[in-house]
């Protein structure tokens, strides 16, 4: 009954109140980056599911980048000459979001829009911060306790500079949320690591220290992140139903430009 109730609303979607066919909305493609963990795509698969039920009706497909099928290019030959909006699963600008992806809307034969990366965005700090919570994180009680608290936002790291001031963005407004620092650390191509991180925080006298998983799913890197942890390490923003909202939200962004495959930059 439900997915009877779910097929009428998305064929009364596509019809005006005169009666007259609207045109059917782009696709929406999450693109991304592939991993050799299976519980990568399952995640991602539990988040399409979402952005499904939030839009009834809406084509929802999946590519990547590399490592797991489909790959993009695979996904958009099967759209044929269709429209569609590319929506990254990626947290910042950086090398996948500036040339794979529109690389590879560029070689196919579908009409494409390229979204910007899903960070920064207070969505992801909504993310973050309930991630947090469900580890052990609470305020601190006094002004002792938050003297002695901190946070390391785990990124998977880029060489793009471009990718930092993003990630360092999303740590400015996960501090403001959360009242202690936040310092971004990196499991790859940038610094510091995420030991690193914690032992500059030690060293500030901060020894109740949690690492927020800024990762879209888990991983390998988000893995050797959480084990750095001295106190809680928080699980990946993963399909948390802000995630969902947030991949909607650059869709939409999208959709109000014209058609074009160079992506826009994130905003809030």
């Amino acid at each position: 009954m439900n997915r009877i109730s779910s097929q009428l609303g998305s064929r009364l979607a596509l019809v005006s109140l005169d009666g007259t066919r609207r045109p059917a909305p782009p696709a929406l493609v999450l693109v991304g980056h592939g991993s050799r963990d299976p519980r990568a795509l399952s995640t991602i698969r539990t988040l399409m599911d979402r952005v499904r039920e939030l839009r009834p009706g809406l084509p929802v497909h999946l590519g990547h980048i590399e490592l797991n099928e489909p790959l993009l290019s695979d996904t958009l030959a099967d759209l044929g000459t269709g429209d569609a909006v590319l929506v990254p699963l990626l947290l910042s600008r950086g090398y996948h979001v500036k040339q794979d992806i529109p690389e590879a809307a560029a070689a196919s034969s579908a009409r494409t829009r390229t979204a910007g990366p899903l960070g920064p965005h207070p969505l992801l700090v909504e993310t973050l911060h309930e991630r947090l919570a469900e580890a052990g994180w609470r305020a601190p009680l006094d002004d002792a306790e938050r003297r002695a608290s901190g946070v390391v936002l785990a990124a998977a790291g880029s060489r793009d500079p471009d990718a930092a001031v993003d990630t360092r963005r999303t740590a400015a407004l996960l501090a403001e949320r959360l009242g202690v620092p936040v310092v971004p650390a990196y499991a790859s191509a940038a610094a510091p690591t995420v030991p690193d991180a914690v032992r500059a925080l030690a060293a500030r006298g901060r020894h109740r220290v949690a690492v927020a998983s800024y990762f879209t799913a888990p991983g390998r890197f988000s893995t050797e992140c959480a084990a750095a942890a001295p106190w809680i390490a928080a699980a990946p923003l993963g399909a948390h139903p802000a995630m969902a909202r947030l991949v909607l939200h650059r869709y939409d962004q999208a959709c109000a430009r014209s058609l074009s495959t160079e992506p826009v930059l994130a905003s809030a």
